[in-house]
């Protein structure tokens, strides 16, 4: 089964730090374009950070460049860390894979695990 996992999310106080995983499962994540995304209650999902497979390929959203970090761990794991953290960017995180241009959209990509929460608040 083709499955994607986030995990890593959690509630943590304004100006702290987490580490996101998203796993691969069935699949190795070699030759795709990976992405992590979030949703915030009544909003729709928007992108955060993207990662291409094979040129260097890299987009972070404008609230968040700076302050994020997206990385690869072998076949199989993307990482993304997330420092500085502010109370706007809680949310669900997600992440997707896509193939084909490496456009930083939602509906550009698939595979959706169930999400991890993150919660910053004081």
């Amino acid at each position: 089964q083709v499955q994607l996992a986030e995990s890593g999310g959690g509630l943590v106080q304004p100006g702290g730090s987490l580490r996101l995983t998203c796993r691969a499962s069935g699949f190795s994540l070699d030759h795709f374009h990976v992405g992590w995304f979030r949703q915030a209650p009544g909003s729709e999902r928007e992108a955060v950070s993207c990662t291409g497979y094979n040129d260097g390929y890299t987009f972070y959203a404008d609230s968040v460049k700076g302050r994020f970090t997206i990385s690869r761990d072998g076949a199989n794991t993307v990482y993304l860390d997330m420092n500085s953290l502010k109370p706007e960017d809680t949310g669900v995180y997600y992440c997707g894979d896509a193939l084909g241009q490496p456009q930083c959209v939602p509906s550009h990509y698939g595979d959706w695990g169930q999400g991890t929460q993150v919660t910053v608040s004081s």
